[in-house]
C-alpha cells in the first residue's frame, strides 16, 4: 500500500534512457519537448496563475529548468524561476522563507528540521522529485574512453596519496592505455554542496583512510575548489590533467569523459542512469522519503547514486501559489517524467511517485488560506 511507513523501492524508478543535445557549460541542457498524445500539440491551460521563486541544488538544475519551461508552456499563467545556488545556500533560503521553495540532494538534518518547525509551527515537507549518479569526469587526451578507477585508485585520488595519471594503482586496472605523468587536478566544490552529500558519503563508506569524513561541506585533504555542477565541469573542461564529481548530465551533455569505477562487489560498472538506478533497488524508503544508499551491494548497480528532493512548506498564505506549486509537482512526475530520461536522470516511478504526489496534495492541494511562510 501506499501509506505503509516503508515501501520497497525496487520498482520504484524507470530505466529508459534518452539523450539530447547542449552546448556549453553554464547553461542548463534541453531536451526537445516532445508534444502530448503523439502530434498533438498540448492543450494550453489558463486556469492556473501564480509566480514561483525556487533556490538549492546544482544537481538536478538541468531537469527543473527543463521542467519549469515546459510546465509554462501548458500552462503559460505559472512563471517559475529557479536558482542553482547549491543545497546548502538552498535549506538557507528555504529556513528564512525567502523562497516558495527550496531544492536539496541531502536530506535536511535533524537540526534543520527543528529550526523548521520552531519557526512555522509544522514540519517541513521533503519529497523526491528524482535520482542520479555522480561520476568521475576527466580530461586525459589520450585516454578519453574506458578509464577504470578502482577503489583504491580513486581513494587515493580524492585522498591526495595519488598524484600523478600513470600511478601503478590506475596503470593495473588499465592495461593497454597509454598513461601520461601528468598530474592530476582533483576539483572539488567550494559551495554547500548536496553533491558532495551524495559524493562524499559514498567516500566515507569505500575508502578505508578517508578521515574528512561525510556532508556538504568539509574541509578538503587535496584539491581546487569550484562553485557548483557548473563551475566543476567547467574546470574539468580546461583543465588537462583534472577530473572531478559532477552529475552525470552534466558530464554526459558538455562531452566529458567519465570513469567507469570499482564497486562494493568488485565490479567495474559503467555510470549510466540504468546502473545508478540499481543502486536503490530493494531499498526500502521511510516515511520522509530520506533515502541515502552511500554503498550499494547490488553487483550491476554503480557504486555513487542519490536522490534530491523539493523542499515545500506546509501552508503558503496565496492559495495560488500551493494551486500551482501542487500542479508542478504533479505534472513533473507523471508528464515530466520523459524530460528526465532524456536528461539522463532516474525519474520516479511506481509506488514513490503516487506517495510524493499525495503527501503534496494533502499538505497543500488543499490550501486556501494558511500563514504566509515568508
Amino acid at each position: 500500500m501506499i501509506f505503509n511507513r516503508r515501501t520497497l523501492f525496487a520498482s520504484a524508478f524507470a530505466l529508459t534512457l534518452g539523450l539530447a543535445a547542449c552546448t556549453g557549460t553554464q547553461e542548463a541542457p534541453e531536451a526537445e519537448a516532445p508534444a502530448a498524445g503523439g502530434d498533438e500539440q498540448a492543450a494550453v491551460d489558463e486556469t492556473l496563475s501564480a509566480e514561483l521563486s525556487g533556490a538549492g541544488a546544482s544537481f538536478p538544475a538541468p531537469l527543473y529548468q527543463q521542467w519549469f519551461s515546459a510546465f509554462n508552456e501548458q500552462y503559460p499563467g505559472v512563471q517559475i524561476s529557479y536558482q542553482s545556488v547549491g543545497s546548502g545556500a538552498g535549506i538557507e533560503q528555504y529556513l528564512a522563507g525567502t523562497v516558495d521553495f527550496g531544492a536539496t540532494d541531502a536530506p535536511l538534518s535533524e537540526e534543520e528540521r527543528e529550526q523548521f518547525a520552531s519557526q512555522y509551527g509544522a514540519g517541513p515537507i521533503q519529497v523526491p522529485m528524482t535520482g542520479g549518479a555522480v561520476v568521475f569526469a576527466y580530461n586525459l587526451p589520450g585516454a578519453e574512453e574506458g578509464l577504470q578507477l578502482s577503489r583504491e585508485a580513486y581513494c587515493g585520488i580524492v585522498g591526495g596519496d595519488i598524484t600523478s595519471w600513470d600511478d601503478p594503482a590506475i596503470a593495473e586496472v588499465n592495461e593497454g592505455v597509454d598513461l601520461p605523468s601528468t598530474p592530476i587536478q582533483f576539483v572539488h566544490r567550494s559551495d554547500g554542496s548536496g553533491t558532495t552529500f551524495i559524493f562524499t558519503n559514498h567516500i566515507a563508506e569505500a575508502c578505508p583512510n578517508w578521515e574528512a569524513g561525510a556532508g556538504r561541506a568539509l574541509e578538503w585533504p587535496t584539491g581546487t575548489g569550484a562553485r557548483g555542477n557548473e563551475g566543476i565541469t567547467a574546470q574539468v573542461q580546461q583543465t588537462e590533467g583534472a577530473i572531478g564529481y559532477v552529475e552525470y548530465a552534466y558530464a554526459n551533455e558538455n562531452g566529458l569523459s567519465m570513469a567507469t569505477l570499482e564497486n562494493e562487489a568488485g565490479e567495474f560498472i559503467e555510470p549510466t542512469p540504468e546502473s545508478a538506478a540499481l543502486a536503490f533497488e530493494g531499498e526500502e524508503i521511510p516515511e520522509d522519503f530520506a533515502l541515502t544508499v552511500p554503498n550499494p551491494t547490488n553487483p550491476e548497480a554503480y557504486p555513487i547514486a542519490g536522490l534530491t528532493w523539493l523542499l515545500i512548506y506546509p501552508e503558503y498564505d496565496d492559495p495560488a501559489t500551493a494551486e500551482a506549486l501542487n500542479a508542478v509537482v504533479e505534472w513533473a512526475l507523471t508528464e515530466g517524467d520523459q524530460y528526465a530520461t532524456e536528461l539522463g536522470y532516474i525519474p520516479l516511478g511506481g509506488e514513490v511517485q503516487e506517495r510524493v504526489i499525495t503527501r503534496v496534495e494533502e499538505a497543500i492541494g488543499g490550501n486556501e488560506v494558511a500563514a504566509n511562510p515568508q
